[in-house]
């Protein structure tokens, strides 16, 4: 088997696990705390991807810089990221929060407006961010009864925060990025996430009838350790290095569809022609946004 196919297969296996993380998350935490729970899950996953980085390399830069930039990123994308997403998921449905999140590259071009005067909107991107956003509407739509439920909005808006925060986080690392054991420093940015969720863990987390040992909790967290975090992130790395970008993003795509299917036939949640309208609108803004982007950046190259 070629290399290449091999990249295929591993961008076939993301699109599917990462889409069912959100199921996992969501059995877990009605379970147990939420903070506790991410913060054991990428603790565990941070050591396991520091030891693989360290297997294959020696190199590594533990200079004062690199640790604080490391740091900064791995409570963006995990501590407020990650753990916003597993907390809001005690409210909301799996497959809501992976529509909110699917929204990431739509927040990222916002984020990114903010803080760099290079880019620039086109028709395409305000297209895009325009039809998507309405995706979160049809969202309301479907779920309407659900507006006067203040948990239910708190699950909404940490959700949204959290993307928030994973589209700032994505772009702060891009801008610097460390050539030394790249691997590495992404184990850095989780355990760093998983240290930082651990000590807001008791000011957030509720541990009364707390079973550390619970069985809807234990196979979703060795789930979610081992597929969802080492192997799937592992497969990332791989099908970046082997394929372009442009078609190793369309995990993005696939991955809300995943959740939302999951979500109706394990757990029974509500599957509407207003839910796969909202599926339809986020993923056709997100196109049209990166559509916007090539064309931009090609007419730059010119």
């Amino acid at each position: 088997m070629s290399r290449h196919t091999k990249a295929y297969l591993a961008l076939i296996f993301i699109c599917i696990v990462w889409g069912t993380t959100y199921l996992a998350i969501r059995v877990a935490v009605m379970h147990y705390p939420a903070f506790l729970f991410a913060a054991i899950r990428q603790l565990v996953s941070g050591v396991i991807i520091i030891g693989l980085a360290l297997w294959m390399s020696r190199k590594v830069d533990l200079s004062k810089s690199n640790l604080k930039h490391q740091a900064l990123v791995g409570f963006l994308l995990i501590t407020i990221g990650n753990g916003l997403v597993t907390w809001g998921e005690k409210y909301v449905p799996s497959g809501v929060a992976a529509l909110i999140c699917s929204l990431m590259p739509l927040i990222a071009v916002i984020v990114n407006l903010i803080i760099s005067r290079k880019d620039k909107i086109n028709s395409f991107i305000a297209g895009g961010m325009i039809i998507g956003f309405a995706g979160v509407g049809l969202i309301f739509k479907d779920d309407v009864t659900e507006i006067a439920n203040t948990k239910y909005l708190l699950g909404v808006f940490a959700t949204l925060i959290a993307t928030t925060s994973w589209a700032a986080g994505s772009i702060i690392n891009k801008k610097r990025i460390s050539l030394v054991n790249p691997v590495f420093n992404a184990g850095l940015q989780v355990v760093f996430g998983g240290v930082f969720l651990l000590l807001a863990s008791p000011a957030i987390d509720d541990y009364s009838n707390m079973n550390f040992f619970h069985p809807e909790v234990i196979w979703p967290m060795l789930y979610l350790i081992v597929f969802g975090s080492v192997l799937a992130y592992t497969a990332y790395m791989f099908a970046l290095k082997e394929l372009p970008v442009g078609i190793v993003t369309m995990y993005a795509y696939i991955n809300p569809l995943v959740a939302v299917l999951l979500g109706y036939f394990a757990l029974s949640e509500p599957l509407t022609w207003f839910t796969a309208l909202a599926f339809v609108s986020i993923v056709t803004g997100v196109y049209l946004v990166n559509y916007g982007y090539k064309i931009q950046h090609r007419k730059a190259n010119l």
